[in-house]
């Protein structure tokens, strides 16, 4: 694969990840809106059910949409530790910090704090995603 190939199918695979992201995006901020009803004055609590619920979904479409092409033979359950592992640990950590630093000392709105949150994560782990969770399998020729 040439180099213009392949800067091309990583800008198409970022497209796709984006696209996968901003429904995720919708589900995490709708969920953080119902938990943050529930448990008024939790900001970070609820952050963390609605980070804990959005990776799976966005694994989900990753493995069948943005991915596909890297199946690479290992259980899917192997995959879905590595996203989890990468994306699930940066965005609730990234998350968490910067909810923090956005609601209480910035004093945005929850929902706006979170939406910057994850854009702020997402190169992070488109990286790790691209890098990692869904790597392409090297193949050894004899």
């Amino acid at each position: 694969m040439n180099l213009l190939t392949s800067d091309l199918n990583t800008l198409i695979r970022w497209g796709k990840f984006n696209l996968v992201g901003v429904v995720g995006m919708g589900l995490q901020l709708a969920l953080l809106a119902v938990f943050s009803r529930l448990a008024p004055g939790h900001y970070l609590i609820a952050t963390v059910a609605a980070i804990e619920i959005t990776p799976l979904h966005n694994f989900a479409w990753h493995v069948r949409f943005t991915w596909r092409d890297r199946r690479d033979g290992s259980p899917l359950v192997i995959q879905l530790l590595r996203f989890h592992l990468s994306n699930g640990l940066v965005s609730l950590i990234g998350n968490i910090l910067l909810m923090r630093v956005l609601v209480s000392h910035a004093h945005l709105p929850v929902l706006a704090a979170n939406a910057i949150a994850i854009v702020c994560c997402s190169i992070v782990n488109f990286a790790l995603s691209d890098l990692w969770a869904f790597a392409r399998v090297r193949r050894e020729w004899a």
